[in-house]
């Protein structure tokens, strides 16, 4: 797929105009302002550092690579000009795993609860249909219960928990593993 391709456009909740699109190389600095703003929110993401400018851009030029090869969704959603939110379905890299993607979407505080992460999840999966993906997992804190509530709106179910899988300000978290069959699968 292309960098930069719309993909969909709605109305927020509160009744900001959202873009979905592709990502591009323009986007550096706001993606790099967004990981960084929950790193500071203390968010429940994986990472817990602010990323350095070098990081980002080698994130970026992998992420671009596998978009335009087809092995991968990025897609971010900008308002006002700006990129408030990131997502992707990557496949997995074994063939006999093939049909398998893993999602991820990340949103920046001021604009949750006004229906972007949902409407990104609707077009995620619907994206990853046409990318021919039958299933798609995610994992997530089981602490985050907004998340665990759009994903269960939009047909995730828990199928699996580690218990105490992370280690974030002195407690232990349990990861709770999520999966969604989007498409039939036969035999």
């Amino acid at each position: 797929m292309k960098t930069g391709k719309i993909i969909h456009r709605f109305t927020a909740k509160d009744g900001r105009e959202v873009i979905l699109r592709t990502l591009r190389w323009e986007d550096l600095d706001d993606l790099l302002e967004l990981i960084n703003s929950l790193i500071e929110e203390g968010a429940d993401i994986y990472y817990d550092t602010k990323k350095t400018r070098d990081e980002e851009v080698d994130w970026l030029s992998r992420a671009i690579a596998q978009l335009e090869k087809g092995n991968a969704l990025y897609m971010v959603a900008e308002v006002e000009g700006k990129v408030i939110a990131s997502s992707s379905v990557t496949k997995r890299r074994f063939s006999c795993e093939d049909h398998v993607g893993n999602l991820g979407i990340i949103i920046k505080s001021g604009y949750r609860g006004v229906g972007i992460g949902t409407e990104m999840m609707k077009t995620l999966i619907d994206q990853a249909r046409r990318m021919g993906l039958k299933i798609l997992t995610l994992t997530v804190f089981a602490t985050n219960k907004i998340a665990i509530h759009v994903y269960k709106k939009v047909g995730f179910k828990e199928v699996g928990r580690i218990p105490k899988a992370i280690y974030r300000n002195e407690k232990y978290i349990d990861r709770i593993i999520m999966v969604k069959e989007i498409s039939q699968l036969k035999g």
